[in-house]
């Protein structure tokens, strides 16, 4: 049996660096910018960088690393792009025999363009639109922990992924990702009493709520009387507010040395949390401080994976403190 199974999206990731993009000012993104691309013109860029990318692969790196026997299940094309995310995985550790292949579509690719460390992402999810729990028994996704976020077709299969992992005594990680949030939060919120750790960011907490996130302790009140599990509420570089039910945590994420690429630093923070609570039997303080190294870890490298940590690196001193504040509920 395998200690984490992660179910998800796999995609390849292709990173395209160009400190020249020009940028202007757009109220509607959260960094208040834009990248402006001409029409009909051809653009130099500085440098090109290929790995692998998608919720299930990033996490199944970081709880190999972690020390974890770990599986990774999701969909690709029968196409090279497939059989590149299985030789990585393969080469972290992880296995891929529940990554199923299509010739329906290709594998799911990004595009990302960098600049001073954000990025603009064209994404096409392609096969791993198309993963669904009827393209394996259930039965071999027995394990001790899942970390689930589910995208496309998979989103409609959250109730009886949740059924078999209760029937089977297997606890819950749960990354909903914004499609999932956006077109079934009534299926999430019916099926909060099963997950053990639910991770979201601030507009995820308030879409899945209905409660805008200046309400915090209200966010936090209906979450907790749903689930019995642990909350983490994410807010990118200023840190993260966790309840366990009984004691909400405030704690700054670590300070990166040099912001290269922010990509995959939410998967990076889920499943080191997800790793911490099962390391340490369930410390938050842990789990937080874990997630925190290796989200900053992440995004001080090019790619979603290529900074995840391995437990020896999480000894270092650089990582032992981090200024962790508790209140009761």
């Amino acid at each position: 049996m395998f200690d984490v199974i992660t179910i998800g999206s796999v995609k390849r990731d292709a990173f395209f660096e160009a400190p020249k993009f020009q940028t202007i000012p757009w109220k509607k993104t959260p960094s208040k910018k834009a990248i402006v691309l001409p029409l009909g013109e051809k653009l130099e860029v500085d440098s090109i960088y290929f790995t692998i990318g998608g919720n299930s692969a990033n996490a199944a790196v970081a709880f190999s690393r972690l020390g974890f026997d770990t599986a990774c299940a999701g969909k690709t094309g029968d196409d090279p792009g497939g059989r590149e995310i299985r030789r990585r995985l393969n080469g972290e550790g992880v296995d891929t025999n529940l990554i199923t292949k299509t010739d329906e579509l290709p594998t799911g690719y990004s595009v990302l363009l960098l600049k001073d460390g954000e990025r603009t992402i064209l994404g096409y999810h392609g096969a791993s639109g198309l993963f669904n729990i009827s393209d394996f028994y259930l039965k071999r996704l027995k394990a001790k922990w899942w970390y689930l976020s589910l995208s496309g077709e998979s989103t409609r299969f959250l109730g009886k992924l949740i059924a078999f992992a209760r029937k089977n005594k297997i606890s819950v990680a749960f990354n909903p990702s914004g499609y999932h949030l956006k077109h079934y939060p009534k299926e999430i919120l019916k099926n909060l009493k099963d997950i053990s750790f639910l991770i979201l960011n601030e507009e995820e907490a308030a879409i899945l709520t209905g409660l805008p996130f200046s309400k915090e302790r209200q966010v936090f009140k209906k979450l907790d009387a749903l689930m019995p599990g642990i909350v983490a509420v994410t807010n990118g570089a200023k840190g993260v507010t966790v309840s366990d039910g009984k004691l909400i945590y405030r704690a700054p994420a670590f300070r990166e040395n040099k912001l290269v690429d922010r990509t995959g630093a939410g998967d990076a923070f889920g499943s080191g949390f997800t790793a911490g609570l099962i390391k340490s039997g369930g410390d938050v303080k842990y789990a937080i401080r874990l997630a925190s190294a290796n989200a900053t870890s992440v995004v001080e490298h090019v790619g979603a994976t290529e900074g995840t940590l391995k437990i020896s690196d999480f000894w270092k001193p650089r990582w032992n403190n981090l200024k962790i504040r508790t209140e009761k509920v």
